[in-house]
C-alpha cells in the first residue's frame, strides 16, 4: 500500500477518556476555554445583501437546548458564521471551517460546533463554525441550500485571511454525520458554481485544502448502506483535497460511508487516510467515553502535522 494510503482499524488508549477517569477532564475544558476568552468569538453574515437564488423569509434562527448534546439550532434562514481564533505565534496560521451534523434537519452547535473550535484553537489552529441552513428544503436536494453556505463560507474565511491571521493556502473543512457530508460535498464540488458570483469574496476559491470527515453520513446514498459506490454529488477526481475519515464500526451511519469516500480517494491517488474502531457509536463529538474512537482528536492532531498544517514533522 502507498505510504500516503493508511488504514488504521481498532485503536488505542483514548487521551480524552484516560484524563477524565483520572480527574483532569475539567482542567481539559477549562484548558479549551481560556483559549476562547483570550479573544471573543466574531459573528458574520454570509449573505448580508440578501440569500441567493431564493428569497429570504425573514425568520430568525432558533436555539433549542438539549440536556444530553447542549444547544442545537434549527430554522436557520440567516446562514452566519462563527470565527474562533487561536492564541498563536504564528503571523498566519490554518483555519478549519465546521460543519456540525444533524440530518440537515438541526445543528448540533455545541456538540460538534463550539466544543470542536475550542478544542481546534487549543493546538493552535483558528475555527470557524458555519450556520448552513436547515432544516432541509421541500423543493430541492438536502444539500443545496447548505452547500451554497458553505462555499460561500470558505470563501469569506479566505477573504479575512488578513485581518483574522489566517493562511489562506491552509483553510481546511471538518464536518460531522450529514456535517460531514456537506464538508465531502464542498470538498468535490468547487468547481460547480452554486449560486451568481457577486462581491469580491466570491472571486476566490471554495476549494478546501484538507478535509476532516468524522462519522460521515450520506456519502454512498442511504444512512445503512453498504454500497461502495459514492453518491452522484460526491465526486471525488484527482484534485480532491487529502482527507482523513474517522469512524466506529458499530455506528449506526455504516463506516462504509468512510470507506467509499477513502477507496475513491485512493483511486485518484489523493492522499487518505482511515481510522475504524470496533465501538462508539454515532454522535460523540469530543465527549469522552470508554470507546477508543474518543482519541480521534489526537489522531487529527497528527495527521495535520503530517500534512504540515501544523508544524511538526511526523512523516
Amino acid at each position: 500500500m502507498s505510504t500516503k494510503q493508511r488504514v488504521l482499524c481498532g485503536g488505542g488508549t483514548s487521551a480524552f477518556s484516560g484524563l477524565a477517569q483520572l480527574g483532569f477532564l475539567p482542567i481539559l475544558l477549562l484548558n479549551f476555554t481560556s483559549h476562547a476568552l483570550a479573544e471573543e468569538p466574531q459573528t458574520i453574515a454570509l449573505w448580508p445583501d440578501g440569500l441567493p437564488v431564493v428569497k429570504d423569509s425573514g425568520e430568525k434562527n432558533e436555539e433549542i437546548q438539549d440536556d444530553r448534546i447542549g444547544r442545537k439550532i434549527t430554522r436557520i434562514a440567516k446562514p452566519q458564521l462563527t470565527f474562533h481564533a487561536a492564541e498563536t505565534d504564528a503571523r498566519a496560521a490554518a483555519c478549519v471551517v465546521i460543519f456540525p451534523g444533524g440530518g440537515y434537519n438541526i445543528l448540533a452547535y455545541d456538540l460538534e460546533g463550539k466544543e470542536v473550535a475550542l478544542w481546534l484553537n487549543s493546538v493552535g489552529v483558528h475555527a470557524a463554525i458555519v450556520h448552513y441552513r436547515v432544516p432541509r428544503s421541500k423543493d430541492e436536494a438536502k444539500h443545496v441550500a447548505p452547500l451554497r453556505d458553505a462555499q460561500r463560507a470558505i470563501r469569506l474565511v479566505r477573504q479575512r485571511a488578513s485581518e483574522w491571521g489566517i493562511d489562506a493556502k491552509r483553510v481546511g473543512v471538518l464536518g460531522f454525520s450529514a456535517g460531514g457530508h456537506l464538508a465531502a460535498v464542498a470538498s468535490t464540488n468547487d468547481h460547480v458554481s452554486t449560486y451568481p458570483l457577486g462581491d469580491a469574496a466570491d472571486k476566490l476559491s471554495c476549494r478546501p485544502d484538507f478535509t476532516v470527515l468524522v462519522y460521515p453520513a450520506y456519502l454512498n446514498g442511504k444512512v445503512s448502506s453498504n454500497s461502495l459506490t459514492l453518491s452522484d454529488e460526491v465526486a471525488v477526481d484527482e484534485q480532491t483535497p487529502p482527507a482523513i475519515m474517522i469512524h466506529a464500526g458499530d455506528d449506526r451511519v455504516s463506516p462504509v460511508n468512510s470507506v467509499a469516500y477513502f477507496m475513491a480517494l485512493r483511486a485518484a491517488k489523493v492522499e487518505a487516510e482511515l481510522h475504524i474502531y470496533p465501538s462508539g457509536g454515532h454522535g460523540y463529538g469530543l465527549r469522552p467515553s470508554k470507546h477508543a474512537v474518543t482519541s480521534w482528536p489526537n489522531v487529527v492532531e497528527r495527521w495535520l502535522r503530517h500534512i504540515d498544517v501544523l508544524p511538526g514533522d511526523t512523516k
